[in-house]
C-alpha cells in the first residue's frame, strides 16, 4: 500500500482506457476492505464510526486529500459511518488514481487499526 500512498493521482485524458483484469486484482490487493462491483467499474468502502463527530472528521480529512489530488468520490455520510466510491469517469471504469486515493483513505484510519 505504501507506494500507492506516496504517489499522486494523474490526469487521465478521455478514452484512456481502464485497468484490466490483472491491474485490478493486483492493485485490489493493496487496499484492504475495499470491494470491486460486479462490473468492475468502481470500488467502494464502508467506514464506521462512533459518532456524527468521528464521522464528519473523516469526511473533512477525506475531502482534503480529493482536493488535493483532483479526484473525487461519491460519499454517502450518514451519522456514524460513511460510503465511499471511487470510479474514474474518463475511463468509464477504474484507473490507478481510484486505488491511490482509496489507501489514502485507508491511511487515515491506520492509528485506529491498529488498536482494534
Amino acid at each position: 500500500m505504501a507506494d500507492l500512498v506516496t504517489s499522486q493521482c494523474q490526469r487521465i485524458d478521455k478514452g484512456s482506457p481502464a485497468l484490466n483484469d490483472s491491474e485490478l486484482s493486483t492493485l485490489l490487493d493493496k487496499v484492504q476492505h475495499w470491494q470491486l462491483s460486479n462490473d468492475k467499474k468502481n470500488i467502494s468502502r464502508r467506514f464506521d464510526f462512533k459518532n456524527y463527530y468521528e464521522t464528519i472528521a473523516f469526511v473533512n480529512a477525506a475531502a482534503w486529500i480529493v482536493h488535493q489530488q483532483d479526484h473525487h468520490p461519491d460519499l454517502e455520510v450518514s451519522y456514524n459511518r460513511c460510503n465511499v466510491i471511487f470510479s474514474t469517469h474518463s475511463v468509464g471504469g477504474l484507473s490507478r488514481n481510484d486505488f491511490i486515493c482509496a489507501a489514502r483513505f485507508n491511511a487515515l484510519l491506520v492509528n485506529e487499526d491498529k488498536s482494534k
